[in-house]
C-alpha cells in the first residue's frame, strides 16, 4: 500500500487517501475499510492508500487497529505508516481528513487540493467544521471497535458518491483518448 503510484497498470486509478496523524491507527483503518467496500464493488481502478500528518516512515499498524480490522476480515499486518507530503497528496484525487487538524495540515501543504480534500464526516461538504473521528491511539481495544465502527459507518454512506467521482474520471479519461 505504501508505494508510488505513478507506476499504475492498464488504466489511471483514481486515487483516494486516508489522512490522520500517526498512520498506524485511524487512516490505514479507514484505508482497509475503504479498499474491501471497492474490492466487494467489484471495482479495480481505485487505489486506496493512507498517510499521517505526523507520522514517522515505516511504523507497523497500532496492535489493536490490526486486532479491530479484524472483523472485517481485513489483515493490517503488512501496513507501514508514511509520512504525509505534497507528492501524496498531488496524486490524489479524493482526500479525507479524519480530523479537522489533518485537513488544515492538506491545505497547508497544497492549497490548491481544496477541492478534492474533505473533513471524512463532512464529505461532501467542503471545509474544517464538523466532527472528526477521535484518536484511539493508546486506548482500550474497545474504543478502536467503537471508532472502525463509526468510520465503517461513514464509508459505507459515502461510497456512491465517491464511486460516481471516479466513474466521472474514467469516462473523461476516455473521452480525452477517443474510446
Amino acid at each position: 500500500m505504501n508505494q508510488d503510484r505513478s507506476n499504475n497498470n492498464k488504466r489511471e486509478a483514481f486515487n483516494i487517501m486516508f489522512v490522520c496523524t500517526g498512520n498506524t491507527c485511524r487512516s490505514p483503518m479507514a484505508e482497509a475499510a475503504f479498499s474491501k467496500l471497492v474490492t466487494d464493488s467489484g471495482i479495480d481502478d481505485i487505489e486506496v492508500f493512507s498517510s499521517g500528518a505526523g507520522a514517522l516512515d515505516g511504523q507497523p499498524a497500532s496492535r489493536f487497529a490490526v486486532e479491530t480490522v479484524k472483523l472485517w476480515d481485513i489483515d493490517l499486518t503488512a501496513h507501514r505508516s508514511q509520512a504525509l507530503t505534497k507528492s501524496l497528496i498531488d496524486q490524489s484525487d479524493l482526500i479525507f481528513a479524519l480530523a479537522a487538524t489533518h485537513y488544515n495540515t492538506v491545505l497547508g501543504l497544497a492549497p490548491e487540493a481544496y477541492d478534492r480534500t474533505y473533513l471524512l464526516k463532512n464529505f461532501p461538504e467542503s471545509g474544517d467544521k464538523g466532527e472528526g473521528v477521535i484518536d484511539p491511539i493508546g486506548m482500550p481495544l474497545t474504543v478502536y471497535n467503537e471508532v472502525f465502527l463509526d468510520i465503517t459507518t461513514v464509508l459505507e454512506l459515502m461510497l456512491p458518491r465517491a464511486l460516481e467521482l471516479a466513474d466521472k474520471k474514467r469516462r473523461s479519461a476516455q473521452e480525452g483518448t477517443g474510446h
